[in-house]
């Protein structure tokens, strides 16, 4: 570029921002929609009724403080009863609990990554319980750069050393 078309340049971006400046000062401090203002004077027109009866009509409820203060009190008082059946249910709920859940996945692991990542990874697919645990032991073995790239299929049950196995080389 010449010396010439870089001053016409910076001339025409002065002449831009000043123009554009200009309309900004002069324009008027507050957008004005009448669609706002209608809806503005719409809310102050309404009575308590009438707002009542608008909520209503779109399927909401109503209640004064009175009346949810109540509500509340007889769901506390019908679920004590239902707390002296619970006992029975427990034992019903330890025996499921006793069945151990696993998770399984499918662990993708790109060239770049790094062990920190693949822990975080695996934590976050419930299989291990700490990502730090397994960068530790990682690096206690050596094997930070080994990493090999590729799909594979982990779950919750495996050890540490299954694990580690199974995605270094």
């Amino acid at each position: 570029m010449t010396a010439g078309t870089m001053r016409s340049f910076a001339a025409g971006l002065l002449a831009a921002a000043t123009l554009v400046a200009i309309v900004y000062f002069l324009s008027p401090s507050e957008a004005k929609t009448t669609e706002a203002k209608e809806v503005q004077e719409e809310a102050i027109a309404l009575t308590e009724d009438e707002m009542k009866a608008e909520l209503t009509d779109k399927d909401y409820i109503i209640l004064t403080e009175d009346e949810w203060s109540k509500q509340l009190a007889e769901a506390k008082a019908s679920a004590e009863p239902a707390k002296t059946e619970e006992p029975a249910k427990e034992d019903e709920k330890e025996t499921e609990s006793a069945e151990k859940v696993v998770y399984r996945t499918m662990l993708t692991v790109t060239s770049g990554m790094t062990s920190i990542d693949v822990g975080d990874a695996l934590e976050r697919a419930n299989v291990i319980k700490n990502a730090n645990d397994f960068f530790k032991e990682v690096e206690k073995r050596g094997l930070s750069n080994e990493l090999r790239p590729g799909t594979f299929e982990v779950e919750s049950g495996m050890t540490m050393d299954e694990l580690v196995s199974i995605i270094f080389k």
